[in-house]
């Protein structure tokens, strides 16, 4: 059996009956473009049309990047944004017949640009007569049929989550985001869509949406004691038989988990975070399943039923709009019902459509706020800072970071009973491309250091606890031989693992020595000059995704919390580099790590 990447799926506010919404998509042409709603000969009734997918858009509306305040581009020179993906859906819409297509989403929607920070944070869309969220707006002028909820979806909130849901004009599905007390479904678990044939017969296509249980840890602080989320296998087990019963003749999954098996969270919870292909393994009576969440490109990937033995094709399009995952289904009439014949997907590239200029239009205004707001000046630097070379080398940027979660977190044990330990702050490289030029400061600078929601804890860790998570943390490193030649790009990301899920701590210093088998890497651990005591006790200054056990580190999620802050990290860069006023890496910069191998250095 294959094993796919992530999925998910997105809910509606109403549960209940009537969730057969959207009845109708027109009826079905014998003119319809690439053989879409045709008929057969003789008495065979014969009817095809395309589930278009898109996923993980976090907040991508135009190709823009606004932490660099210019247009977005990669090494591979993709595009993002909801205005390209709106393009390639018309285009495709005329191609193949309005009526004969639908639009689905697999989550993670309004976290992730400082647009949709924007419109939660600074001019948060709950407020009374508020903005609608670009996102919502963008969507539903495309015309989304459903989107399935990701984990981000919960960062900001349940109250901006409830408001954005009442704002778009589709469903939000969710079927294992279920009410705390009651545990039924606080989302709508699935929609059903009527396709119209040329034969008078409607078929019935159920899309079911499924989000990732991870959101009970990683969004504890917003959800715990209101929502809980169970596994997506045993709710999928419980939802797909009703929908076949309820005459559904497709079903489709949108599932915000990837396909992988694996899980960041090691044994906090008893689910799967990545269960996608299990879903299509282990539930029978599901034809294709759109998947998110992994940040993956599966253009088709096919998982055979091992109950009914039926294929079941998964497709992941690329983040942030670079992608368009097309599932072509053929349907035949048999024994008085349709029965799916055919299924196969593709996956299509953004960077081949210009943005539609409706959409452009649309969402000028707000764009033209949030370039404004992150062009604001905030301070101003002695030197350039660059990320660039953060993953292998300990380097000024990073160190900022962990030098302003140090004096947060001193500031916030002062006078208590833990003001005399010593703390310790971990960090990650975000984003390689992440600079703070000379001179001027704006709040895109001081942001794009920071790209995520976190906020900061403080727990408590033991000596040899720091260096159990710095071994963990080395994993990262692929096992380099003495004198053997070093590629920096080569060196990194071991076994898939993200630059996020490397942490370098500062306030001890300790070699990472590469040549060394995964869990004796550490080498040198030391405070203050002395080697660290394994009972020794230390404050760990840690962001609430570490902490919550996102990455699976050791230790860290079972310690004690004695302090945390519900401002996000980076609006706490932001306020420190606005009242500093200069920012100087003189006063905070040190090398207290660095690669090794066998004592040499790496670099």
């Amino acid at each position: 059996m294959a094993v796919n990447r992530r999925g998910f799926v997105g809910g509606s506010a109403a549960v209940g009956a009537g969730l057969a919404l959207g009845a109708g998509a027109g009826t079905a042409s014998a003119a319809g473009g690439s053989g879409q709603g045709q008929g057969g000969h003789g008495r065979e009734r014969r009817y095809a049309f395309t589930v278009l997918g898109t996923t993980d858009l976090h907040g991508n509306v135009l190709n823009w990047d606004y932490f660099t305040d210019a247009e977005f581009d990669d090494a591979d020179h993709n595009d993002v944004g909801l205005a390209k993906i709106s393009t390639m859906v018309k285009e495709l819409r005329e191609e193949r017949g309005h009526r004969n297509t639908l639009l689905i989403d697999a989550g993670d929607t309004i976290q992730g640009t400082q647009l949709s920070y924007y419109y939660a944070k600074v001019d948060p869309i709950t407020e009374r007569r508020g903005p609608v969220h670009p996102m919502a707006r963008a969507m539903n002028a495309i015309g989304y049929d459903a989107a399935a909820l990701g984990n981000h979806e919960f960062n900001y909130g349940i109250e901006v989550l409830r408001k954005f849901e009442e704002q778009c004009r589709f469903p939000l599905l969710g079927a294992n985001a279920l009410d705390a007390k009651s545990l039924r479904p606080a989302f709508a678990p699935y929609v059903i869509k009527r396709m119209r044939t040329p034969f008078g017969r409607d078929v019935r296509v159920a899309v079911l949406g499924l989000t990732n249980p991870g959101v009970a840890i990683w969004d504890k602080v917003n959800v715990q004691g209101r929502m809980v989320f169970p596994g997506l296998v045993e709710q999928a087990a419980k939802w797909v038989p009703k929908l076949r019963s309820m005459g559904a003749d497709v079903v489709l999954v949108s599932a915000h988990s990837g396909t992988s098996g694996t899980s960041s969270w090691g044994d906090q919870l008893p689910y799967v975070e990545n269960a996608a292909a299990q879903v299509a393994e282990e539930v029978p009576g599901i034809d294709a399943i759109l998947v998110g969440h992994a940040h993956k490109e599966i253009a088709e990937y096919v998982v055979e039923n091992k109950e009914s033995g039926r294929p079941v094709v998964l497709s992941e399009p690329l983040k942030w709009g670079q992608r368009l995952t097309l599932f072509d289904i053929e349907v035949v009439w048999e024994r008085g019902r349709w029965v799916v014949e055919r299924v196969a997907s593709e996956v299509r590239n953004s960077n081949t459509a210009e943005e539609d200029p409706r959409i452009v239009r649309l969402l000028a205004e707000e764009h033209r706020k949030v370039v404004a707001y992150v062009n604001q000046v905030i301070g101003t630097s002695v030197a350039e800072m660059s990320a660039a070379e953060g993953p292998v080398k300990d380097v000024p940027i990073i160190d900022l970071i962990n030098h302003v979660q140090t004096e947060t977190v001193r500031a916030g044990l002062a006078g208590g009973a833990y003001a005399e330990l010593p703390v310790v702050s971990q960090a990650s490289c975000f984003s390689r491309t992440a600079r703070m030029p000379a001179g001027e400061v704006t709040i895109k600078d001081a942001a794009g250091l920071y790209p995520f929601e976190n906020t900061l804890e403080a727990r408590v860790l033991t000596g040899a606890q720091l260096k159990e998570y710095l071994e963990f943390s080395a994993r990262y490193y692929v096992r380099t031989a003495p004198g053997a030649p070093v590629d920096p790009a080569a060196l990194t990301n071991a076994d898939g693992i993200p630059d996020y899920n490397y942490d370098a701590l500062s306030g001890v210093t300790y070699e990472v020595d590469v040549a060394q088998p995964v869990g004796s890497r550490i080498v040198g651990l030391a405070f203050e000059g002395e080697p660290v005591a394994a009972e020794a006790r230390f404050v760990l200054a840690v962001n609430n995704y570490r902490a919550s056990g996102g990455g699976a580190f050791p230790h860290v999620a079972s310690a004690e919390q004695v302090w945390a802050d519900p401002e996000e990290i980076r609006n706490t860069i932001i306020e420190w580099v606005r009242e500093k006023g200069t920012v100087d890496p003189a006063e905070f910069a040190s090398v207290g790590w660095r690669l090794t191998r066998e004592g040499a250095p790496v670099f």
